[in-house]
């Protein structure tokens, strides 16, 4: 079990609108750090956020990452390099950010079991609204992972990527943030394609797409509920008003 806070409470925030695309990935270390001195607790963080796509730090070394960040531009998505690993990935509002994040005196004992764990609590929330998910990387993934969630498609057995996860570990705490692809997938799928080309990467862009192309009429509130629902079985959930955070 990853999720062994002191208090048994965590605490959700439902952060309505977007405070633009590079403050929203830097609050979330931002709530690390206080997490890490103590001043929040076991905190979760839903968003929906403004069209980005975040580029992991190996990314920026290759030759075509300024014609990336360009192509980014060019389909209405921020270009933002995390700190995390990983290659780039894109989201927007169609899309629902979970950033959950914890004090934790032996945080970095627990950072490979923590992505099998929250890969399968995501799966088991798309389960809840009828997709056919499961966890692994599959062939030829956008910003691949060991631990990416993924949609079968029930016609044809296609897979497709719909959560990827990234951690940052520090002494005294962790943040895990995960992106869940839920609606309109066409703009996540060019904005990807158009980027990867620049930099080079091979991949296949059949396996970008999101929850409503496997079960259509999906909604980002539907899989919000669903997932709240999974945390219930997890952990005592108490909710906090954004505002209350000092965003």
């Amino acid at each position: 079990m990853a999720h062994h806070p002191d208090s048994g409470t965590l605490t959700v925030v439902r952060q309505d609108v977007s405070l633009g695309a590079a403050r929203d990935l830097e609050f979330g270390l931002e709530l690390l750090a206080r997490a890490r001195n103590g001043s929040i607790g076991p905190t979760l963080r839903l968003y929906r956020p403004a069209p980005t796509v975040a580029f992991g730090q190996r990314d920026t070394r290759l030759p075509g990452f300024g014609a990336a960040a360009q192509a980014c531009r060019d389909n209405g998505f921020e270009p933002l390099v995390r700190r995390a690993g990983g290659r780039a990935a894109a989201y927007h509002q169609g899309t629902l950010v979970v950033d959950h994040i914890e004090p934790d005196g032996d945080a970095i004992a627990g950072s490979k079991s923590r992505f099998g764990y929250f890969g399968e609590l995501f799966a088991d929330a798309l389960r809840m609204v009828g997709v056919n998910a499961a966890v692994g990387e599959i062939p030829g993934e956008y910003c691949p992972g060991e631990f990416s969630v993924h949609g079968t498609a029930a016609t044809d057995g296609s897979r497709i990527k719909l959560v990827g996860t990234a951690q940052r570990v520090v002494a005294g705490g962790w943040l895990f943030s995960s992106v869940i692809v839920v609606e309109d997938s066409a703009p996540i799928r060019k904005v990807l394609t158009d980027s990867y080309a620049a930099l080079g990467l091979d991949w296949d862009p059949a396996t970008a797409g999101a929850a409503d192309d496997l079960v259509p009429g999906l909604t980002v509130e539907a899989v919000t509920d669903a997932l709240l629902e999974t945390y219930a079985g997890h952990a005592t959930l108490a909710s906090a008003p954004f505002g209350g955070l000092g965003a």
